[in-house]
């Protein structure tokens, strides 16, 4: 029986308005392009940094954002400079608003721990996420909170899922993860005999290669697969921002 549920940070509880601030960047090169479709470009972009370039994406952005960028911009159909987008583009984010909640996650963690569940946080995150937390008040939700760079270890080593069960006194058993990445959420989860649930607004696309059955569109649906549906059964969803 599960007693515990455990969440991902990044794109699972928050997310930045990073759709907006390419628009807007695109516009400095005359380049038009619908903000649905920088979502889709943004969502195919982390799929593949994730299956093909593991861990990277929870490296100091400085190091591989031109990378990133040029594959933004090829699932965009576009030829830029990347050295001069990627200097703009990093002057905008300086000036955007930072990390959010999804509207939905701490009605769905407060329904959770309503429901008779603890809840708790894995993530692979910097010295910042204690802050991300408090300004987003999801640290209100949380029973337990265990960020990669406090403990010496980051998904999917299972090391960092061990710590977290044992300050929590829960089994592997008796705990859920939900997370956006299946490399290191899901793997990583499974090593240590935690089940996961992944997180993929977009159905199968970007994780053509999955045979993976546990996927979600947000963690507003984690209260209905542990069969203590809100009502009304969904929120609003939002897909701008979400992967």
């Amino acid at each position: 029986m599960i007693r515990y549920v455990w969440f991902d940070l990044g794109y699972t509880l928050v997310k930045t308005n990073r759709e907006e601030v390419y628009l807007r960047t695109l516009e400095r090169f005359d380049c038009v392009k619908p903000l649905d479709e920088i979502t889709i470009a943004y969502h195919l972009a982390d799929k593949l940094f994730m299956r093909e370039f593991r861990g990277v994406l929870g490296k100091d952005s400085k190091s591989y954002m031109p990378w990133y960028i040029g594959v933004l911009n090829y699932y965009l159909g576009l030829a830029l400079p990347i050295e001069e987008v990627t200097r703009v583009h990093r002057t905008l984010v300086q000036e955007a608003a930072g990390w959010s909640a999804f509207d939905f996650s701490k009605p769905t963690l407060r329904h959770l721990r309503e429901q008779g569940y603890k809840v708790g946080l894995i993530s692979n995150w910097d010295r910042t996420a204690r802050e991300v937390l408090r300004k987003t008040q999801l640290d209100e939700e949380l029973d337990e909170i265990v960020i990669s760079s406090e403990v010496g270890a980051e998904k999917p080593d299972p090391a960092i899922f061990a710590f977290a069960l044992n300050k929590a006194g829960v089994t592997a058993q008796e705990s859920l993860y939900v997370g956006d990445n299946y490399y290191d959420d899901c793997l990583g989860s499974h090593r240590i005999g935690m089940d996961c649930l992944l997180i993929n607004p977009y159905g199968k696309r970007g994780i053509e290669e999955l045979s993976y059955e546990r996927v979600i569109s947000g963690i507003d649906e984690v209260p209905a697969y542990l069969g203590h549906p809100r009502q009304p059964d969904r929120l609003p969803q939002q897909t701008i921002g979400r992967e």
